[in-house]
C-alpha cells in the first residue's frame, strides 16, 4: 500500500457522488438495453444520425423533423377556425346551463353576473377543394386549406397560461419535465453534426410583448442537459458567446478547447458525472456552429420571390415571418425540432383590435412556410403544427358587444392545424357543439396530440421512457392515444 494515501482526501460531495455511481450504472444499463425497445422494421433503413437511443425509430417515420408554430396566449378558435352561426342568432343571451355544465371558470370572470353569448364579428368562408371553413382574418391560411388538417376538438386540463403552455410543451402542468423537442433529441438524436437537434426562435411583437416565456418550456427537465433547446436570438450574436473574443484566432481557440476537453475527461474519469460529457460535446458543437450559424442566418442567397412570399416583415430580424423562413432553412440543414413562439394572443378585451393585428403577423408567413416546404420537396417529411395552449370562451368577458369585446380562457374545446409529415391534408377532425364550448365528436386530448406527433417521427410514445426518482416517465405520462384518423 502506498504511504501517500493520506494525500488523497475526499469531500462529502465526492462521497455522495461516488456512492450513487453503482445505482446510476445499473439504471443506465437497463435504460440502454436494446431489448427494452423494439427493433426497427427490417424493411426500414434508419437515417444516419448522431446520438439517440438504440432501436429508435421504432418503425419507419413519416416525418424527419417537426416545426411547431406556437401561438402563445390562446388564439380564439371561434374567430379563426370554428364558425358558429348560432352565436349570431343568440347574441347577448345567457349561455345555457346545459352547455356550461358547471365547468370551472377563471377568476377574471367569476364576478360577472351574466355569461352573455358573444358571436364573432369576422366572416368565414370555405377554402380549397376541401371547403374547409376559415376566417377572413386568415386568407393566406385558407389558400392552403387542402394541405392542412384542422383539428377542432382539442382539449386540455389547464385553465391558465403557464400551466397550459407547460402542459402542451412537456405533458405536465408542473415545471420540471422534458419538452417535446428534448424528448425527440433524446430518442432520435441529431440529423446534423453542425447544428443542434432542437432550436427555439421567439418572434418580436412590434406592438405588445404578451405573456412571458420561460426557458424551461424548451428545457430538458430530468433528461441530460445536452437535449435542451438552443435559443437563437434576433439581434446581435444568434447564440450568446458563439463568436471568438477579439484577438483570439481559430487556431488558439482549437488549442484551448482541446486543453479544456482533456481536463474535463480527467474529471469525468474521477467523478463519472454524465454532465461532464454534455459539457465536452457542447463545447465541440459551439465550435462547429461558429461556421454553420452565420451561413444559416445569411439570407442573401434567397430569391426575391421567396422573400416576398413570406411578406414584408421577413426583412425584420426577429419577426414571425423571418423566423418562419429561418425554420425552413433549419429544416433543410437537418435540425430535428424547430420551435417558434409568437406571443400576445391573450385577448380578454379589445379582441376586435388585437386579433386582426396578430392574424396579419402570422397568416402569410405560416402559409408561405407550407408552400415553400412543398415546393422544395420537404413537406412530406416535415410535420408542421400551428396552435396555442387553449381557446377562448363563446361568452364575452365583460359586456357583450357586436363590435368591441373580449373572451376568457377556454380549455374544453379549441382548434389547431397540422400539415405534412404523415398528416392528411384537406380535412377537419372533431366537432364542437353549437356554442363552440364542448367537444361532441372525436375529442383529441393534448396527450393524444403528443402521441400523434411522436408517431409521425416513428416513435411509440409508450416506449420512449426515462427512469427518474424511481419510476419511468414519458412525454404522455400514462395517457395518450394516436389519432389514427388524421394520418396518411
Amino acid at each position: 500500500m502506498s504511504c501517500h494515501n493520506y494525500q488523497k482526501l475526499y469531500s462529502r460531495r465526492d462521497f455522495l457522488i461516488k456512492s450513487g455511481l453503482g445505482l446510476g450504472t445499473a439504471a443506465l444499463s437497463q435504460l440502454l438495453n436494446p431489448s427494452a425497445f423494439a427493433a426497427g422494421s427490417p424493411l426500414y433503413t434508419p437515417t444516419p444520425k448522431f446520438g439517440g437511443l438504440p432501436g429508435l425509430p421504432h418503425f419507419a417515420p413519416k416525418a424527419k423533423r417537426v416545426i411547431c408554430l406556437f401561438q402563445s396566449g390562446g388564439p380564439s378558435h371561434l374567430d379563426l377556425f370554428d364558425d358558429k352561426p348560432l352565436l349570431r342568432q343568440r347574441f347577448n343571451e345567457d349561455l345555457p346551463d346545459s352547455i356550461r355544465r358547471g365547468q370551472r371558470i377563471t377568476g377574471m370572470v367569476a364576478s360577472q353576473a351574466r355569461f352573455a353569448v358573444q358571436p364573432s364579428k369576422f366572416d368565414f368562408k370555405p377554402g380549397g377543394k376541401s371547403g374547409t371553413v376559415i376566417s377572413d382574418l386568415l386568407p393566406h391560411t385558407r389558400s392552403i386549406a387542402d394541405e392542412i388538417c384542422v383539428i377542432r376538438s382539442l382539449h386540455t386540463e389547464a385553465i391558465n397560461h403557464d400551466p397550459a403552455i407547460t402542459f402542451f410543451q412537456s405533458g405536465s402542468q408542473l415545471p420540471g419535465r422534458p419538452s417535446m423537442g428534448a424528448w425527440a433529441d433524446y430518442g432520435l438524436g441529431r440529423l446534423s453534426e453542425n447544428l443542434p437537434a432542437f432550436v427555439v426562435l421567439i418572434s418580436i411583437n412590434k406592438a405588445r410583448s404578451g405573456q412571458g416565456l420561460l426557458a424551461r418550456l424548451w428545457g430538458s427537465g430530468f433528461l441530460p442537459s445536452q437535449h435542451q433547446g438552443v435559443q437563437f436570438r434576433a439581434a446581435g450574436e444568434p447564440v450568446l458567446y458563439l463568436n471568438d473574443p477579439p484577438g483570439l484566432t481559430r487556431e488558439r481557440r482549437r488549442l484551448m478547447l482541446d486543453g479544456i476537453a482533456d481536463l474535463n475527461r480527467q474529471q469525468l474519469s474521477q467523478s463519472g458525472d454524465p454532465e461532464i460529457e454534455t459539457r465536452i460535446s457542447q463545447f465541440e458543437m459551439a465550435y462547429r456552429m461558429q461556421s454553420s450559424v452565420p451561413e444559416l442566418m445569411d439570407l442573401t442567397g434567397e430569391t426575391n420571390a421567396t422573400l416576398e412570399s413570406y411578406g414584408a416583415d421577413v426583412k425584420e430580424p426577429g419577426s414571425f415571418a423571418r423566423n418562419c423562413l429561418l425554420a425552413r432553412r433549419l429544416a433543410e440543414r437537418g435540425v430535428r425540432f424547430i420551435q417558434l413562439y409568437h406571443r400576445d394572443w391573450d385577448h380578454h378585451g379589445g379582441l376586435h383590435e388585437h386579433l386582426p393585428r396578430l392574424a396579419l403577423d402570422v397568416d402569410q408567413a405560416s402559409a408561405a412556410l407550407i408552400k415553400d416546404l412543398k415546393q422544395r420537396g420537404l413537406l412530406d417529411e416535415t410535420l408542421v403544427i400551428w396552435g396555442g395552449e387553449f381557446g377562448r370562451t363563446p361568452y364575452a368577458q365583460g359586456e357583450a358587444n357586436r363590435e368591441r369585446y373580449g373572451r376568457d380562457h377556454h380549455g374544453k374545446a379549441f382548434s389547431i392545424w397540422m400539415a405534412g409529415g404523415g398528416i392528411k391534408g384537406g380535412i377537419t377532425h372533431g366537432t364542437t357543439d353549437d356554442f363552440g364550448f364542448n367537444v361532441v365528436a372525436n375529442p383529441v386530448h393534448v396527450h393524444d396530440l403528443q402521441a400523434t406527433i411522436l408517431h409521425c417521427l416513428g416513435i411509440d410514445h409508450t416506449r420512449l421512457t426515462f427512469k427518474f426518482q424511481g419510476r419511468q416517465y414519458r412525454l404522455t405520462d400514462v395517457h395518450g392515444e394516436v389519432v389514427k384518423a388524421i394520418l396518411t
